[in-house]
């Protein structure tokens, strides 16, 4: 089954404080990853329990899981993602 992927209307944000090159090479690496198999990130835990990450390089990209979707609420640094 193949889940469709949906992004918050902040997540443009996100983007474009990311490098252009980048910026393809994540939503690349994003499509093909989680539209097959959305709980191939990590599971978190705490304030963000029932959130999911997905470590791309030095990016995580923040998403929960809906009945047939991924919904991406953040891309961003591992040093600022979770603030």
């Amino acid at each position: 089954m193949a889940y469709n992927i949906l992004y918050k209307e902040s997540v443009k944000k996100d983007l474009q404080k990311i490098d252009k090159k980048e910026v393809g090479k994540i939503l690349d690496a994003l499509e093909s990853a989680l539209t097959q198999n959305p709980t191939k990130g990590k599971r978190l835990t705490g304030n963000y329990k029932g959130l999911y990450s997905y470590r791309l390089r030095n990016y995580r990209v923040v998403y929960t899981i809906l009945r047939e979707s991924v919904l991406v609420l953040r891309i961003g640094h591992r040093k600022d993602v979770y603030k």
